[in-house]
């Protein structure tokens, strides 16, 4: 990856976020902290890594993206405007009444959304049909879906997967965002996932562990997952919840909860120095 391009990466990964922050201060609820963490990979994916087509967010041969964490809506929403799917101003209105920004992806209002999602654990479960769909029709388009570690707790997860396994297919990318902060607190102790890879290798998945927050390794193993054959591929995502806002840092209280007026200037402020400091490399 080039410098220029990283640098336009981290510069819109900076915007992200301070979507992220703007449409849950609007909402006054949603989101935040698992938006957050996810901020870069969202950014990588619309800004580097889907064949997608803005003029035409149905078009047939797209790559699809399934956010099976649906709650992180705002991080999604906040690439999705940014990337030009719709105007970022409409961010604030994010779960008002009659606003088509709602607290869980809707494809039938978001443009740019693939599937409606929310209950947690079926979303990789849509992802893997897709992928199969693509295989059947003949498609060369790719499917990617994002899950949190919390949400890996679902049995559902584990029959999905099993079921990317046996239908050898590669052309599907899961991606775990692993945060270790869940709604209850630490997911070490609410019911531990671990070791993760080991799992996600012991259900026939190529696997590779990466620093989320570093572009890099996001490029490094997408190249991996597009050259792997046979098998599914999974990311897992180490990543820091809150990222990018100080006092939401890997604070389990941010998890559902919406920055005050005073702690949404903090934010953005700090988010504005950030930016500016990329800008300036």
């Amino acid at each position: 990856m080039t410098a220029d391009e990283k640098k336009r990466l981290m510069t819109a990964a900076c915007k992200v976020r301070m979507g992220v922050v703007t449409s849950t201060h609007g909402a006054k609820a949603g989101h935040p902290g698992g938006s957050l963490s996810a901020a870069d990979l969202f950014t990588y994916l619309y800004f580097k890594e889907l064949n997608i087509d803005l003029k035409n967010p149905r078009w047939e041969d797209r790559d699809r993206f399934v956010l099976s964490k649906g709650h992180t809506a705002p991080g999604l929403y906040s690439a999705l405007a940014y990337r030009g799917y719709f105007p970022v101003e409409d961010l604030p209105t994010l779960r008002h009444i009659d606003s088509y920004l709602q607290g869980h992806p809707n494809m039938n209002t978001v443009p740019g959304v693939d599937m409606s999602t929310g209950s947690l654990g079926q979303g990789v479960s849509t992802a893997a049909g897709m992928a199969l769909a693509a295989k059947k029709l003949g498609k060369a388009c790719r499917v990617y879906t994002l899950l949190g570690d919390g949400e890996i707790q679902e049995g559902q997860v584990w029959e999905a997967l099993m079921f990317a396994a046996h239908y050898k297919l590669d052309n599907l990318c899961v991606i775990i965002d692993n945060n270790g902060l869940q709604i209850d607190g630490d997911v070490a102790k609410v019911m531990s996932p671990y070791p993760i890879v080991d799992k996600l290798e012991a259900f026939g998945f190529a696997v590779k562990e990466i620093n989320g927050h570093d572009f890099d390794e996001i490029e490094a193993a997408m190249n991996e997952a597009k050259a792997t054959k046979g098998k599914p591929f999974a990311i897992v995502m180490k990543t820091t919840k809150g990222k990018g806002v100080s006092y939401m840092e890997n604070q389990a209280g941010w998890h559902g909860k919406a920055p005050n007026d005073e702690e949404y200037k903090i934010a953005m402020d700090e988010l504005n120095a950030q930016l500016a400091e990329v800008e300036a490399m």
